[in-house]
């Protein structure tokens, strides 16, 4: 039986993945610690999804609450458990969250990498290492982007960019957030140690992961979040650009099918844009009219014309390159049946 170790396991894209490869037949071990609820408060707490995932998957479940800073620790398990894959996606992951904590922030995100990294080095180097990072490594050069104003959303009025921004998009000489750069040095940390070492390592800049078992709250987790709100009756605030900044959203399960698909044929030092792509783009806008077709409420919200530092206006991933490596690979769930299965979840859960 194979053994992935999956960080951030708790969590929305990590739950995904552990019940996923334990479909394959693989053996699970998940790290997490609940951090999310240390960095969001009670509304972050994760342990239901923990509880959740260990039920599901049953005695190949192996849980570590092991914090991915305790260098040594990290070292130990991965002596002891020699996986042979590693899927890494423990983070803080809020934009705006880490300009109040940034040392939690760097140390979580740069440094825990870069354990998790030394100590795949060192225990089990051949082991192919998934990395999940973030668009917002791009910082807000997209925003340089020529764009066009359309009644819903904001659209990019530049040809070259009509599928969506490929992963030669620079990430230099822009604003990024604390986060972003904290991201940034996980996102280059990773390749340096694929092409320094030669390790099969992946880094995947996602878009805007979603799904069911997201604990969104108002600081991440977009539609998760958008969708409580509505039900709870809670009003939602629009941070500028008129509501019509536009995300792409892809469904957890397609993100973990793709990360499945970079294991099974590992590639060393590969960088993808893991997005849903224009088809599953939407405005926040937009997202208020779908939500509220399988709702059947009314969103409630506030508008303040600020926006948050270094947002993008309108990010859509360009799906290219993971289709041409991958070509039995592709988006399988979407945008609507999304937004259902993230309404019928939130019903459930309350």
């Amino acid at each position: 039986m194979k053994i992935l170790l999956v960080t951030g396991s708790s969590g929305l894209i990590g739950s995904e993945v552990c019940l996923y490869f334990a479909s394959q037949g693989w053996e699970i071990h998940g790290v997490d610690n609940n951090q999310r609820a240390i960095f969001f408060g009670a509304t972050g707490d994760t342990r239901w999804n923990q509880n959740r995932i260990a039920q599901e998957i049953g005695s190949s479940f192996h849980h570590h609450e092991i914090d991915i800073r305790d260098r040594q620790g990290i070292l130990q398990l991965l002596k002891d458990v020699k996986p042979d894959a590693i899927v890494h996606t423990a983070a803080q992951p809020s934009h705006d969250r880490a300009a109040d904590i940034p040392f939690d922030d760097f140390d979580t995100n740069a440094v825990g990498t870069l354990n998790m990294l030394e100590a795949a080095r060192q225990a089990c180097p051949e082991s192919p290492f998934v990395h999940m990072s973030t668009n917002k490594v791009y910082g807000d050069r997209p925003n340089t982007i020529k764009l066009k104003e359309l009644e819903t959303r904001w659209d990019y009025d530049d040809p070259e960019y009509q599928d969506g921004i490929r992963e030669d998009f620079s990430i230099d000489q822009s604003k990024h957030s604390l986060f972003g750069a904290s991201k940034v040095a996980a996102d280059v940390m990773v390749q340096e140690y694929g092409r320094y070492f030669n390790i099969p390592t992946c880094v995947l800049r996602g878009g805007c992961l979603t799904g069911p078992n997201h604990t969104g709250v108002e600081l991440h987790g977009f539609l998760s979040y958008l969708t409580k709100c509505n039900l709870e009756g809670r009003e939602y605030k629009i941070f500028g650009y008129k509501g019509k900044q536009v995300r792409d959203n892809i469904h957890s399960h397609d993100v973990a099918s793709f990360i499945n698909a970079f294991i099974a044929k590992p590639r060393v030092a590969e960088v993808y844009n893991i997005g849903g792509g224009r088809a599953n783009s939407c405005s926040i806008l937009e997202a208020f009219s779908i939500t509220e077709k399988y709702t059947g409420k009314r969103q409630q919200y506030q508008y303040l014309s600020e926006n948050r530092i270094g947002d993008h206006i309108c990010y859509i991933s360009n799906l290219d390159k993971m289709r041409s490596h991958y070509s039995d690979w592709d988006i399988t769930v979407t945008l609507e049946e999304t937004i259902k299965q993230i309404v019928e979840a939130w019903q459930k859960r309350k």
